[in-house]
């Protein structure tokens, strides 16, 4: 036997690794599962060069969990290595020190730290009292016994020659105390389940239940008679999709993956995005749009990023333009360190490229649906138009592609083009020299009223009603020539809307003063303002209008970010707009008792205010004790 010191300057690395990767223990099991995987392919590569004259057999590699001895050991059947090669690449870790290590990485995301120094065998550490490595190289010959390796965890380890029958290495943890939960199934497969699901080489994890067929059995309703039997658990697809080229795949398996990545998810994605590029850099995926539901957040981290099959994370902003973080998939690309940083992530001229075409990509494909099927892209827009509009608001390269596939849709459930709808108002705007207007919603249900005097009028009103349309609006007006956006309840809808050539007011100035001197006493004056209108007598009585800058801020604000930080401590304004020439103002100026004129403008302000929904606690018990009484 002989005995060594792992040949590192500082004292001693393992509480190093510990104290920094403490946090993600978890990513020793990639790390160990991934060395395996190399050690495999490698043999395999050998195979095809003839560099191997033996039989390759079956690689599968096991993982192997034995309660009783409290170890798990990852089993692979790959190249193996001699005694000189562990002293080589197990025993001779360099570093200048263990202080100046602390420092360079610190503040880094600890699962960063171990790939910058080829210390993914080290991770085992994390986890374990002591680790052995049973191995057997492929090579014949001198000095190519087995050998057992053997380190509790200081810089001290054993190394003797074993014998061992087959080819390749045993990775055996002794789990700590402190880790016991590596001791259990549940979380073994978890982490499989997370890190290894399309590694190429088959991993096998315990046994599954399956019920199979008896070959030649019929029941009496002559169908094929079935056993329940107990089988080795394959945890990964060794050849995901992604691998393969888009001519080789048809519809039905894009969206059986889609299944096999999400399967809590029961809707089918809209469409997919095949990412297959091999200059200037290496990238494969597959990117699935999937039924947003007008939701931003919920649906984030969804796409997986891997390199060489393995997997890296689900928080992708750094690799893909952070609109595009909303859709659904799996990146690849060996371009892509395993152990990576976010810092390297923004830095690094490759990510910043795979961005690019990403985003590239997916203006192509919009585009190309658009032009090949409108009608179909049209059914679609509800659904995709948060990517997009959040794309242009964001993406300055994506606004000049995507707004020639950019779809305005009205009340009446009609589709627009930028310019199609530009030309579309044009009619139903009197002064062309002045600026478009585009009226728009933001609620059909709550602001139908509102779109109803619009719309009868002879305008139409655009339904923009996602989280992020106060933004979209702003950039669409900085972009169009000539035009601004007003909500179909804002304060300057009535000077929007063209009046009606007999639409003159029924009342004298002396009865204008009275019903504005009347409406005021009931009214809150400091958040409420009058505002007499000439409206068609057929108009409601009283509106609820608030000014459209205002509402706009409030709009932004909610959605945290655009606007002016102290629109939030600003009191809420509203305007009441009174219609002169309704019928019911003529009441209230010749009702002569005070309480039956209270009632009468207490009633039509708190339904004005019902109608945006403004009307509540007190002010709503009065409304409903005060409505029965009328009736």
């Amino acid at each position: 036997m002989q005995k060594g010191k792992i040949n590192v300057q500082t004292e001693n690395i393992f509480p190093i690794i510990k104290k920094f990767l403490y946090s993600d223990t978890e990513i020793f099991l990639r790390e160990l599962v991934s060395n395996a995987v190399d050690a495999t392919q490698k043999l395999k590569a050998l195979g095809r060069l003839n560099k191997y004259e033996g039989e390759i057999g079956d690689t599968t590699i096991e993982i192997l969990l034995d309660k009783k001895k409290n170890t798990l050991t990852i089993r692979d059947k790959g190249i193996g290595m001699t005694a000189d090669e562990i002293e080589k690449y197990i025993n001779q870790i360099a570093f200048s020190s263990a202080e100046e290590f602390v420092e360079k990485f610190k503040g880094e995301d600890n699962a960063n730290i171990i790939g910058h120094f080829g210390l993914g065998f080290y991770s085992a550490f994390m986890v374990s009292d002591k680790v052995e490595i049973l191995s057997k190289t492929y090579k014949t010959g001198e000095n190519t016994e087995a050998v057992r390796w053997e380190c509790d965890g200081s810089p001290e380890y054993t190394i003797e020659k074993i014998e061992k029958e087959s080819r390749g290495t045993d990775i055996v943890l002794h789990i700590s105390e402190e880790e016991k939960e590596y001791n259990e199934e549940h979380k073994i497969k978890e982490l499989l389940d997370k890190y290894c699901k399309f590694l190429p080489i088959k991993i096998e994890f315990g046994t599954e239940k399956i019920t199979e067929e008896i070959e030649g059995e019929k029941d009496k309703d002559g169908n094929a008679k079935t056993k329940e039997v107990e089988k080795p658990r394959i945890i990964n697809n060794t050849e995901p999709i992604w691998t393969k080229t888009p001519a080789e795949l048809k519809d039905k398996e894009y969206k059986d993956f889609y299944r096999e990545l999400y399967p809590m998810t029961f809707d089918e994605p809209l469409f997919h995005i095949h990412l297959n590029v091999d200059y200037p850099f290496n990238l494969t995926g597959i990117l699935y749009f999937p039924k947003t539901k007008k939701e931003l957040e919920i649906q984030r981290n969804k796409i997986q990023l891997y390199s060489n099959q393995v997997f890296i994370t689900n928080s992708v902003e750094e690799v893909v333009p952070d609109f595009l973080t909303l859709l659904h998939g799996v990146i690849d690309s060996p371009d892509i360190p395993l152990n990576v940083s976010r810092s390297f992530l923004q830095s690094d001229k490759n990510v910043k490229k795979i961005s690019k075409h990403i985003m590239k990509k997916v203006a192509d494909k919009l585009e190309e649906l658009y032009k090949n099927d409108r009608k179909d892209f049209e059914e679609k827009w509800d659904d995709i138009k948060i990517f997009i509009e959040y794309g242009m608001i964001s993406e300055p390269k994506f606004y000049d592609r995507a707004e020639k596939f950019t779809l305005l849709k009205n009340s009446k459930n009609e589709f627009y083009s930028f310019e199609e709808y530009k030309e579309h108002i044009k009619e139903n705007q009197t002064d062309k020299d002045k600026k478009l207007v585009f009226l728009y919603a933001t609620n059909v249900n709550e602001q139908h009223s509102y779109i109803k005097q619009a719309t009868e009028k002879g305008y139409d009103v655009l339904i923009l009603d996602t989280p992020i349309d106060s933004h979209f609006i702003n950039t669409l007006e900085q972009k169009f020539e000539n035009a601004t956006f007003a909500r179909v309840d804002s304060d300057v809808i009535d000077n929007l809307i063209k009046k009606e050539e007999n639409n003159i007011s029924k009342l004298s100035e002396g009865e204008e003063k009275t019903l504005k001197e009347a409406i005021e006493k009931y009214v809150n004056k400091d958040k409420f303002s009058i505002v007499l209108e000439n409206m068609n007598e057929k108009d409601l009585p009283l509106t609820i209008t608030q000014p459209e800058f205002m509402r706009r801020m409030k709009d932004m604000q909610a959605m945290g970010g655009g606007g002016m930080p102290m629109m939030g401590n600003f009191p809420d304004s509203y305007n009441i707009v009174v219609n002169k020439n309704h019928h019911l103002m003529t009441k209230i100026i010749e009702t002569k008792e005070e309480k039956e004129q209270q009632k009468i403008i207490n009633q039509l302000k708190d339904l004005a205010l019902l109608s945006q929904n403004l009307l509540k606690g007190e002010e709503l018990t009065n409304f409903i004790k005060r409505s029965i009484n009328i009736i």
